[in-house]
């Protein structure tokens, strides 16, 4: 599975911010609610035109660019 084919970015949806297969669900949307405590099945139960392979996509695309973040050490 390729995030890149399924999380798309479009200037006019949601403010420019990535999101699932063209609808308006916001990969933040999809870790907020695993870091909330969603369940994957809990997700796609509440947004059935979700799918297991979108929720693993945000994943994908959430860890490939938090190796791009420059980390602020504190003092």
């Amino acid at each position: 599975m390729r995030y890149q084919d399924l999380i798309t970015i479009e200037p006019g949806k949601r403010g420019g911010k990535p999101c699932v297969r063209g609808l308006r669900i916001t990969v933040y949307d999809v870790l907020g609610w695993l870091a909330n405590g969603m369940s994957v099945s809990d997700i796609i139960d509440d947004f059935p035109e979700l799918t297991q392979e979108d929720v693993m996509a945000c994943l994908a695309f959430a860890a490939e660019h938090e190796k791009t973040v420059t980390w602020i050490k504190a003092a």
